[in-house]
């Protein structure tokens, strides 16, 4: 019996669990809160930080196998487990680049991926010197997600509310759509796409409110798209899946925004939608076995179940059982106790025999679920 440790036990994590239950493993869990979503469902549970150099070293010590859910990790201590030995996937070095959304622009010029055009910049002065560069977005170089870490330059106007410190300035883009596709790499290098997926977007948090697959994209541009994850994942030699979110242009260019090297929420709908989980796709990428077929079994629609504006507190869910009486509605529940505005506590997946349908109902599911305190 394998033993695989999972560091951070969210519902990424959560779910990578559940996906695990057909194989024969023994899993670890390192996270920091006591009564995170994977606190029962591990064989093992290792209370610490993931942050923490110390704590990310003595749980690789207990496993034969490593990966992750979170991009914000110790790297040093991870390239250390790696430098002795253990099979840690995605690589650390693929890590540590990601966790720099600067080194990841770099990277995308380097190897001729298509991206906004940026700057780099170093604080709230430098910022200002690059007002001929607005309208702009102001990325954190380190330590965003979910939205956070992001914030939109107008004009100089704009300038005293930006980040003061290591960020990346990234042209507006008059994008059409926002899109994104999964790739899923094994240790032999074998590798399988899933089909490109469509994001909608909270117009102030800057979360995914809906994700929709099939996209609604023309064939250029979905071949386009799949072509340029499968490339990243390539020149990464990443295993496991590597998530890729791009824009469309007015155009129809694509061009690559960000890239997460973990399961994501752009793929959560996988799991009743196509052939093979990206959750059990993962799991068979780093351990060696032949990857599953990726292809859609229905259209998809997923929503997002997120804390309710102005709510802190232990969770408290309504609408539940009017969403599934819909039909073709599969809801997630994350198990977090406490939520709070915009958290993600769950998701729901509705699948039916028409896109538009299941967009309407996800509609539906998105206003009768509610999360109260």
């Amino acid at each position: 019996m394998e033993k695989i440790g999972f560091i951070k036990g969210g519902q990424l994590a959560k779910m990578m669990l559940e996906a695990a239950a057909g194989f024969d493993i023994h899993s670890f869990v390192l996270d920091n809160d006591p009564q995170c979503p994977c606190r029962w469902l591990c064989h093992e549970f290792v209370l610490g930080d993931c942050l923490a150099f110390d704590d990310v070293y003595s749980f690789g010590k207990k496993v034969d196998l490593l990966t992750f859910e979170y991009e914000h990790i110790n790297a040093q201590a991870l390239k250390k487990l790696q430098a002795e030995g253990l099979a840690i996937y995605p690589d650390p070095r693929i890590l540590e680049m990601v966790q720099d959304k600067g080194r990841q622009k770099e990277f995308f010029i380097a190897h001729q991926i298509p991206t906004a055009q940026f700057r780099l910049i170093g604080n709230r002065q430098a910022l200002t010197a690059a007002a001929d560069f607005f309208p702009a977005v102001q990325k954190t170089r380190t330590a965003g997600y979910d939205g956070r870490g992001v914030y939109k330059v107008h004009s100089t106007a704009d300038i005293p509310g930006a980040f003061d410190g290591p960020s990346v300035l990234e042209r507006c883009i008059d994008f059409d759509k926002e899109i994104a596709v999964l790739v899923a790499r094994n240790v032999k290098g074998e590798t399988a796409v899933y089909p490109t997926v469509e994001m909608v977007f909270h117009p102030v948090k800057n979360l995914v409110e809906f994700l929709a697959s099939p996209a609604n994209i023309t064939e250029e541009v979905d071949q386009r798209a799949r072509q340029i994850a499968a490339k990243i994942a390539s020149e990464l030699h990443v295993v496991g899946i590597l998530a890729v979110e791009m824009f469309v242009t007015k155009t129809g260019e694509v061009l690559v925004n960000e890239i997460a090297p973990r399961v994501h929420n752009s793929g959560h709908h996988t799991i009743e939608g196509n052939h093979t989980s990206q959750f059990k796709q993962h799991l068979r990428a780093i351990m060696g076995l032949p990857l599953g077929p990726t292809g859609t079994k229905a259209p998809a629609v997923m929503v997002n179940i997120l804390g309710s504006e102005g709510c802190v507190g232990k969770a408290r869910y309504s609408g539940i059982e009017a969403a599934q009486a819909l039909g073709g509605v599969h809801i997630h529940l994350y198990g977090k106790e406490i939520t709070k505005p915009f958290r993600k506590m769950g998701h729901a997946t509705v699948i039916d025999h028409d896109i538009a349908a299941a967009l309407n109902k996800a509609r539906q599911v998105k206003e009768l679920i509610q999360v109260q305190v």
